[in-house]
């Protein structure tokens, strides 16, 4: 298949770790967006799918392979020195999925912070900003009662692991905030509470891009 000319269109989910972005981007991809065909690319997923392959997956070293295992383990996050392999993950994703170019890409998970935003500029063209703010204690809340249906077979959400990655959250990748809205970039904030529902969230985000 084709290589998809860079940079596509696109669209950044950004939010602490169980606000919603995974089943806001699905619903993104089944239902468009004004008239516009959305494909969800969740970076965390695609990582852990490459982590639970026994072998490297085609494209992908024996050595980045362990590296992406031992990233998830720890809960940590790629560095910009490590672009060229969320870069593999990325064009891998946009094969499979046949991109055109009347899609657009939801980004969720990627980039993470400034450093990979300024190497995301080859790749994607990020034109609008969804944040979706929730604090800590409803973050834990929706994650123990699984309110956006997603976390049922996630192994990272102990109490410990879900602490470090909002802490992550708050200081590497909120400044992306600050970050496109210095580079005009439209920017939607969607307030999320501990019983907010994917239908309740897109709904918010429908009525947003409405009054745009």
């Amino acid at each position: 298949m084709a290589a998809v000319k860079r940079p596509v269109e696109a669209v950044l989910l950004l939010g602490p770790t169980g606000s919603g972005k995974s089943p806001l981007g699905d619903r993104l991809e089944k239902e468009g967006l004004k008239g516009r065909r959305f494909l969800h690319f969740d970076f965390g997923e695609q990582l852990r799918a490459v982590a639970s392959s026994s072998l490297p997956p085609a494209g992908f070293e024996e050595g980045e392979h362990f590296f992406i295992r031992d990233v998830l383990g720890k809960g940590l996050l790629l560095e910009k020195e490590h672009f060229p392999i969320a870069l593999k993950v990325v064009d891998s994703f946009l094969r499979r999925k046949d991109f055109g170019s009347a899609d657009t890409l939801v980004l969720n998970g990627l980039p993470r912070h400034v450093g990979q935003a300024q190497d995301m500029d080859a790749v994607a063209a990020i034109r609008s900003v969804v944040v979706l703010e929730c604090s800590a204690g409803d973050t834990h809340q929706r994650i123990c009662s699984n309110v956006g249906g997603d976390r049922a077979a996630r192994t990272d959400d102990d109490i410990e692991m879900v602490g470090r990655k909002i802490e992550i959250y708050r200081q590497r990748t909120a400044p992306l905030i600050d970050y496109y809205t210095e580079r005009q970039c439209t920017v939607v904030k969607i307030a999320v509470t501990p019983e907010s529902t994917v239908e309740a969230v897109y709904s918010d985000l429908v009525s947003a891009v409405d009054s745009l």
